[in-house]
């Protein structure tokens, strides 16, 4: 349960620091501030994702109190085939070529703390960061068109 109570705190610590580090995009004093459809498909699968692992991760944490470690984890995700196929696609997904990504990709387009995806997806989910960068992008791509409408940049 403390382990838990931990990845919750420090998810929530990361999604701070999300919005901290891009204020900008998130204060409503720029044309285009609104959500987009596609910006809030975005938000909506990152919590539909976040709210399932959490389900899956309690569940695990109650069913093996002893054991309930990251190794473990890791661990039971080679449990049978079907599983490990998955596990290993997560695993590289996640670790590689997500933080690969981000932290190429993000500041290319501008956007700020751009390690601070990979970082939130070990504490809420990986469907949960990507989800974020995603919207994060769209806004950016908004963000700057408005700025550069307005003179702002070039």
């Amino acid at each position: 349960m403390t382990s838990l109570l931990i990845h919750a705190a420090l998810g929530l610590a990361t999604v701070g620091l999300f919005f901290y580090v891009n204020a900008h995009l998130y204060r409503g004093d720029w044309p285009g501030a609104r959500a987009t459809w596609l910006e809030k498909v975005y938000y909506a699968a990152a919590i539909v994702s976040v709210c399932i692992g959490w389900f899956f991760n309690s569940r695990y944490v109650f069913a093996y109190p002893a054991e309930a470690s990251w190794t473990h984890f890791t661990w039971m995700l080679f449990d049978n085939p079907a599983s490990g196929s998955a596990g290993q696609d997560m695993i590289i997904t996640n670790v590689v070529l997500f933080p690969l990504w981000t932290m190429i990709d993000g500041p290319r387009r501008g956007l700020r703390g751009a390690w601070v995806y990979f970082v939130m997806s070990l504490f809420t989910s990986f469907g949960f960061a990507m989800g974020l960068y995603l919207a994060a992008q769209e806004r950016q791509v908004r963000w700057k068109a408005s700025q550069a409408a307005s003179g702002r940049i070039a």
